[in-house]
């Protein structure tokens, strides 16, 4: 690989709390498709197409959600260098050291574009060229970041000040108003991060001009960027070679090991190198940026119709103006109503003005807090086979329905304390039921007694629908027993 390749690094370790109830922590915002027909992760790897000499992206994710990261990328035919699983979440800072470590093994110092997964772009041209004007700075040793230019007083972004113009675009002109079309773009010294101010003061940063939202995107090249946190953070870099030099082959995926990186800070790439490195610039960008960061941040961002309302799914109203409403699994009514969000699924609705999307959080820390699932998953689970549903439960028994994927398959199991009534709906299923294999069409069914080892297939080429009933003492998914998995779970 040339050292003047830049190596993607796709960060998707996020949870989007403030899109609750639709992103959940086991199926978070970027693997929704919140614009468009591609998730946000998909639509984050396309756009690296046409930047030029680029490399096949390193993704790291949280290892709860590699099958997704897996199966969303095959869906667009796009083969990444590498998939690193985080046992826990750390922050952004531990991500890029492990992939900064993963990237000085494919080349002697590559330059990193490190990207959030979870942001939507209108304009990649726009990316692309502030990236080649960055990615020459970093060949310089500079940490460059990607600054916003913020089109209104935003209390839910950090800031970068602006400090001495280092380069001036192609005209002359400071504002890069129209960079997608420039060879050269301005680029700035950074002076100072600075934390989500109050209204006020979001005020005066708009109306200076010298301030850019803080995007998240950085470009620096690995060997510099290990160089910066090991002089302000030694114990990231070393609690990441730690977990690197343990690392272990999951299928598709490498794991980084769990002990090690355990002992590692939580920091961001901000706090623990940008903030005080004394070579860090900022490209002004212009191209339709959003970190989805809330409802209403969706809602500025879609088209609306001609009451400014944002309709997503089976909805109906009368004199609704300025508001977001999305119903997933039912019809949702609204009837008077301005500046308004509401998001329905299967479980949970939410229901707020506009103007309190950033306390979406406070109810996820209550789910949280009164140990509820709700925060956590949705009612349909996400399998590398396929998914699932609760469809009804009480006391010692639950109704579940399954849905398996064309050739897929659950691991061969047992379990310790519950039976299981299989009836299939759709499609044709293979099963192993202790020394049987059965093979049952629509209208059929078995039973799994309790202890009995088991296997459900796909047999056939459509989805295989499963309605499971289970009865027993206790009913928890941990009463699994794997003992063999083709998804390395057993």
């Amino acid at each position: 690989m040339s050292s003047t390749t830049i190596i993607p690094v796709i960060l998707s370790g996020g949870s989007g709390t403030r899109l609750w109830p639709l992103s959940r922590e086991l199926y978070p915002k970027q693997f929704h498709a919140l614009v468009g027909e591609q998730t946000l992760l998909q639509a984050t790897a396309a756009r690296l197409q046409g930047m030029g000499d680029v490399s096949a992206p390193i993704i790291v994710c949280n290892h709860e959600h590699r099958f997704m990261v897996a199966e969303q990328l095959r869906q667009m035919s796009i083969e990444p260098a590498a998939i690193y699983l985080e046992p826990e979440a750390r922050n952004t800072a531990p991500a890029a050291a492990i992939a900064a470590l993963a990237a000085l093994e494919m080349d002697t110092d590559p330059i990193m574009l490190v990207l959030p997964a979870d942001h939507i772009i209108s304009d990649p041209q726009a990316l692309h060229a502030a990236v080649t004007t960055a990615a020459e700075w970093a060949r310089s040793g500079y940490m460059a970041t990607l600054g916003i230019r913020p089109i209104e007083p935003e209390t839910g972004y950090g800031y970068i000040k602006q400090g001495a113009c280092l380069q001036r675009s192609a005209d002359g002109d400071n504002t890069g108003s129209t960079n997608a079309d420039k060879s050269v773009l301005p680029i700035f010294e950074v002076e100072q991060f600075v934390e989500k101010p109050a209204l006020d003061v979001a005020e005066r940063y708009l109306a200076s001009g010298n301030y850019l939202w803080n995007s998240g995107m950085f470009v620096f090249s690995a060997t510099r960027y290990l160089e910066e946190l090991t002089t302000h953070r030694p114990e990231v870099v070393e609690a990441c070679r730690g977990a690197m030099a343990d690392a272990q082959v999951d299928l598709d995926f490498v794991r980084i090991d769990a002990a090690a990186f355990s002992r590692c800070p939580s920091d961001s790439i901000d706090y623990a190198v940008m903030e005080h490195c004394q070579r860090a610039v900022v490209v002004p960008l212009d191209a339709g940026w959003s970190d989805v960061g809330s409802w209403s941040s969706l809602w500025d961002v879609v088209r609306q119709d001609d009451n400014g309302n944002v309709i997503v799914g089976d909805v109906m109203s009368v004199d609704v103006r300025d508001s977001y409403i999305h119903a997933q699994d039912r019809l949702v009514a609204g009837i008077g109503l301005d500046e308004h969000v509401i998001v329905e699924t299967s479980d949970a609705v939410l229901v707020a003005r506009k103007d309190r999307m950033q306390d979406v959080k406070q109810i996820v820390e209550q789910l949280r807090s009164a140990d509820r699932e709700e925060h956590r998953v949705h009612k349909r689970v996400r399998r590398p086979w396929g998914s699932y549903e609760c469809v009804n439960m009480g006391e010692r028994f639950q109704v579940k329905k399954l849905v398996i994927n064309p050739g897929a398959k659950l691991s061969l199991q047992f379990h310790k304390h519950r039976a299981e009534h299989w009836v299939v709906v759709r499609g044709e299923a293979k099963i192993i039921r202790g020394e049987e294999t059965l093979t049952l069409g629509e209208d059929q069914s078995t039973y799994i007694p309790l202890g009995a080892m088991h296997q459900l297939e796909n047999a056939g080429d459509v989805p295989l629908e499963v309605i499971e009933v289970q009865t027993g003492s206790y009913l928890g998914e941990d009463d699994i027993v794997r003992l063999e998995d083709r998804y390395g779970r057993a």
